[in-house]
């Protein structure tokens, strides 16, 4: 049975995970380390969550029918249950649906799998994505297969990669689930769609929902769409004023208050792991590159939630070139567990210089205050492969300096709250960062 709780320790590393918000949680599920140069999925019956509140983690056995364990699936919050569709495994890749209910009576988490539903189902992929709207999951995208019955222009085959009548591509189709009714169906859109694409990132502001960058072949796109989730209209590509981020994939889009986007990461056309972040303006139509991230922590394949307050949760994801199997695994297997407790060293020793007021008139990034707590963790797990550090990223404005592009035309505060796992000593790191322009 679905009782066992472990309490006062950290999720496992992990790259191409699922992870939603629900009711000041953040839920995390599948993805994979790499140990010894073997790539292990991660349990499929474990379910952890992350208390916004306390800052602290825990785990919760499940059971029923359990989705394998898998990577590059497609996970959802909607009405108190955890949506997860597609995916990849040691079998090949997936088009099912899985269902956790959230607020189960018994306290038990107990995995459905969706094979009663009506329609077709899209093809089996990964590495799409989801927009939750007006109860229904929304699919665009991804990479995967099709019988040679099955080719059409939605989907852009690899040339590299089919065997008899089995073709592996890309897909820019829209599959939509409704969970009221249980069906699956195919809307008709309106207008080009974006091109094919897979590791994309995908945000939802008021009625559209937002699609940037990913891979097609050998590019890595930077192309920004939206899709109106009413009559099912693109946009098109948004033609945008001033600079615009590199190229792209497996990076995520956050949405921040009603009208911007938080862009973090991924992996570069030159394959390069991105520690960079960017804010769009749905107002100006205008990216600005924040100046006040690490440069020294990239990360690809992560995610990315907002939270409370236009808070932003990044976890997991890898700081190497994944398709760089030659150095994938001893760089992450050191830098994981060195990274975590370097951290600690760089946050304790960020001491104000100014208060916020002198800071926004110097025109600098300064971290303004540095709180530490620690707790005593029962964690025997390694760390290997991939990051357990979890950014918990603040975003708030204040009325001190105006700044230009900012949120609300004022500066922008970052409160930010680093939990890492140093010698079964759990330690959250909480700090004030001040960014001008």
């Amino acid at each position: 049975m679905a009782t066992i709780q472990q309490r006062y320790c950290v999720a496992e590393e992990r790259s191409g995970h699922c992870a939603a918000m629900h009711d000041n949680y953040l839920y995390v599920w599948g993805g994979y380390v790499t140990i010894e140069e073997n790539e292990v999925y991660l349990p499929n019956d474990e379910i952890w969550i992350y208390d916004i509140d306390s800052g602290l983690w825990r785990m919760h056995l499940t059971d029923g029918d359990l989705p394998p364990s898998m990577s590059g699936s497609c996970g959802a919050c909607l009405n108190g249950k955890f949506y997860v569709f597609g995916g990849y495994d040691d079998k090949g890749y997936s088009n099912q649906l899985f269902c956790l209910d959230l607020h189960s009576k018994s306290g038990q988490y107990t995995w459905k799998h969706i094979n009663n539903f009506k329609g077709q189902s899209p093809t089996a992929r990964d590495k799409l994505s989801c927009w939750v709207y007006d109860d229904r999951l929304i699919y665009f995208g991804g990479y995967g297969c099709r019988k040679h019955s099955e080719l059409n222009d939605c989907f852009d085959v690899h040339d590299a990669s089919w065997e008899g009548q089995i073709f592996w591509g890309w897909n820019n189709d829209i599959h939509v689930f409704d969970t009221k009714t249980q069906t699956w169906f195919q809307p008709f859109v309106k207008n080009s769609p974006p091109q094919a694409r897979a590791a994309h990132s995908c945000a939802l502001l008021d009625n559209k929902g937002y699609v940037f960058g990913g891979r097609v072949l050998q590019t890595r796109m930077n192309d920004l769409h939206f899709l109106d989730l009413d009559t099912w209209t693109w946009s098109g590509g948004i033609r945008i004023n001033g600079k615009i981020p590199s190229g792209r994939s497996w990076h995520t889009l956050t949405p921040v208050g009603d009208d911007q986007l938080f862009l973090f990461g991924g992996l570069s056309e030159e394959s390069e792991p991105l520690s960079d972040g960017w804010i769009y303006s749905i107002k100006t139509n205008e990216w600005e590159q924040l100046q006040h991230l690490p440069k020294n922590r990239p990360r690809l394949w992560h995610t990315a939630c907002p939270g409370k307050e236009n808070e932003v949760m990044v976890f997991g994801g890898s700081k190497d070139d994944l398709l760089s199997l030659d150095t994938v695994v001893p760089r992450c297997c050191r830098e994981i567990f060195f990274c975590a407790r370097k951290t600690s060293v760089l946050l304790t020793h960020k001491t104000p210089s100014a208060s916020i007021k002198e800071n926004n008139l110097l025109g600098c990034n300064q971290i303004q205050k540095t709180k530490k707590e620690s707790f005593k963790v029962n964690n025997n797990r390694t760390c290997l492969g991939r990051r357990n550090v979890l950014f918990h990223l603040h975003l708030r404005s204040f009325k001190e300096s105006p700044v230009k592009n900012g949120f609300e035309s004022f500066g922008l505060l970052i409160t930010c709250r680093i939990v890492t796992l140093a010698n079964n000593n759990l330690n959250i790191y909480s700090m004030d960062v001040v960014s001008t322009p």
